[in-house]
């Protein structure tokens, strides 16, 4: 068992604290607990949220930090990954620049956002963060390990290759996080090879089922990683407040842990907010119990704790009762424990107290033999994990004689649609109304062989002899009932041609379900999502793949 501290910064209306108080409170805090032996300091990403989280720029609060501490590890809980609120590269620079300063320390959380107010602030679509999350991913894990970065075209993101830099101390890069909040999030970490940073307070007996599921899809062919390294460990979020008398620890926290969920429901669900004017702390005051924050439901006689009981608790209670809940955690397989006491009006020195009364009372009985037990869970995980990222695309190395060339690069980058690209895109436009929506059976009766000769010679017809490109590019699309259609293009002497059956030696082979195919030609999918998730399969020359589109009449992988 590892043990975090998480940090919001948040700031309630009409307190005593500032932020710069709040700021250096928090670096106080966070040297406290690497000399008492906590494993991570956890440290958010949000923007316009108001009382709630005053953590707009965690690479700076997590940087300072380095220079205060050690050991302790500085995690991003998490980096906003849509491109309207981080460029891939930048977050690709801080990432490896805090990285360098703080001697390899750092863990990469990631996530969507998903209040309005973000989304809406960012001018981020709800419907297409989960994707720009997966594009993200790919292109900055690549950024840590191509050297240079190969470049990137996508319908979020358009960067000509670059080598990025600095590069991270770690390699290939540091470890890679998700944040959850959900089951299906959890499952969603797991087939990405991600730790997952849970946030749904869910009990130990409860956290056990998700831990199980999470590692039978890390064992198994579901695991296609995001990055380059598989980062097998399940986190949980707790409130906590530390005191020897239970009642001191909950008139001490308990204010903090329920202003934290009343301010997450109130910034995460349908409430009004109004910038500048809403109260968050007052109406937590008047509508609490309502909102299921009872503070007359949390008394002074648990044997054990309960992180709900009717109203969130947490670990909030004696070190005894801590310690007893922290090892009902254990058994359940959960890796870490991040604590939150940073949360509402706690007050900072009682935070301090806490921070130490925890690394002398509680710590202390997690520590022998948890080497020796993560030495047998690395090497029983290592098989999956080698299998696993066998699955992975891997880097790419860059095609030569590529030269930067501004005014090229801001041409492809800008380039308005000529009358044939006009046409190809409302060729596409005609696919999407095609496959939208619409089930793999549906897509596969609509799709028959005949239509596939009409596709792949269109595609032949459109091959730009400029690729430089000569051998046999072969295509399998398979079908749900079993059956599947080879076909194969051939280039030779600036010329293309297309037959069915497989290609002798292709240089590059794709084995994509059918349906699947036609979303890719209509953009209804991500091709790093088919890969990641073992639905797009490459053999062969896979750094031809970024460039088909190009080919064959789409627009530049650059």
């Amino acid at each position: 068992m590892r043990f975090g501290i998480f940090y919001e910064h948040q700031l309630p209306r009409g307190g005593e604290v500032d932020e710069r108080r709040l700021y250096r409170d928090a670096l106080v805090q966070a040297e406290i607990a690497d000399r008492v032996g906590v494993d991570y300091l956890w440290e958010v990403e949000h923007h316009f949220l108001e009382e709630y989280s005053h953590s707009s720029a965690p690479e700076v609060f997590l940087a300072a930090a380095s220079q205060r501490t050690e050991r302790i590890r500085l995690g991003h809980g998490i980096v906003q990954l849509p491109p309207e609120v981080n460029h891939p590269a930048r977050v690709a620079e801080r990432i490896a620049a805090l990285d360098l300063v703080s001697d390899g320390r750092v863990e990469f959380g990631t996530g969507e956002a998903s209040s309005s107010a973000e989304l809406g602030g960012f001018g981020i679509r709800r419907d297409r963060k989960r994707e720009e999350w997966q594009d993200a991913i790919d292109a900055i894990t690549r950024m840590f390990v191509e050297e240079p970065f190969a470049g990137w075209r996508s319908e979020h993101l358009r960067m000509p290759p670059r080598n990025v830099i600095p590069k991270t101390v770690q390699k290939p890069h540091p470890p890679l996080w998700v944040a959850c909040s959900r089951r299906e999030t959890i499952r969603f970490a797991a087939r990405n090879g991600m730790g997952a940073l849970s946030f749904s307070f869910v009990e130990p007996e409860d956290a056990a089922k998700w831990v199980d599921e999470y590692y039978r899809i890390i064992g198994s062919d579901e695991c296609v990683p995001a990055g380059f390294a598989v980062n097998p460990n399940v986190t949980v979020v707790l409130p906590m407040m530390l005191h020897e008398d239970e009642a001191t620890a909950i008139g001490r926290g308990i204010d903090g842990a329920h202003f934290f969920g009343f301010a997450l429901a109130h910034y995460y669900g349908t409430t009004p907010h109004d910038p500048g004017r809403t109260n968050v702390w007052d109406e937590f005051q008047e509508r609490r119990a309502a909102r299921g924050f009872d503070r007359d439901r949390i008394i002074a006689n648990a044997e054990s704790l309960n992180v709900n009981v009717g109203s969130l608790r947490g670990a909030v209670g004696t070190p005894e009762q801590v310690t007893e809940l922290v090892r009902r955690y254990e058994d359940a397989g959960v890796d870490q424990v991040a604590f939150v006491l940073q949360a509402g009006p706690n007050k900072h020195e009682h935070i301090c107290e806490s921070l130490e009364l925890f690394g002398s009372s509680v710590l202390p009985h997690f520590l022998e033999g948890r080497e020796e037990r993560e030495n047998a869970k690395a090497e029983r995980l290592a098989p999956a994990i080698e299998a696993a990222l066998a699955r992975r695309a891997p880097a790419r190395t860059l095609p030569p004689g590529y030269r930067i060339d501004e005014d090229a690069e801001l041409a492809r980058a800008n380039r308005p649609r000529s009358l044939r690209s006009e046409a190809r895109r409302r060729v596409q436009q005609g696919f999407y109304l095609l496959v939208h929506g619409r089930s793999d059976a549906q897509i596969e009766r609509r799709f028959g062989p005949a239509a596939q000769r009409v596709l792949f010679s269109g595609m032949a017809r459109a091959y730009d002899p400029s690729a430089a490109f000569e051998g046999a590019l072969q295509f399998r699309l398979t079908r749900t009932d079993g059956a599947a259609t080879t076909w194969t293009i051939i280039v030779r002497g600036g010329r293309a041609r297309v037959r069915p059956g497989k290609a002798a030696e292709p240089a590059l082979a794709l084995t994509v379900a059918t349906a699947d195919f036609l979303r890719l030609l209509a953009g209804d999918a991500n091709p790093a999502m088919l890969l990641m998730d073992g639905r797009l399969k490459l053999q062969g020359d896979v750094e031809l793949a970024p460039r088909i589109s190009e080919m064959f009449g789409g627009p530049s992988p650059y």
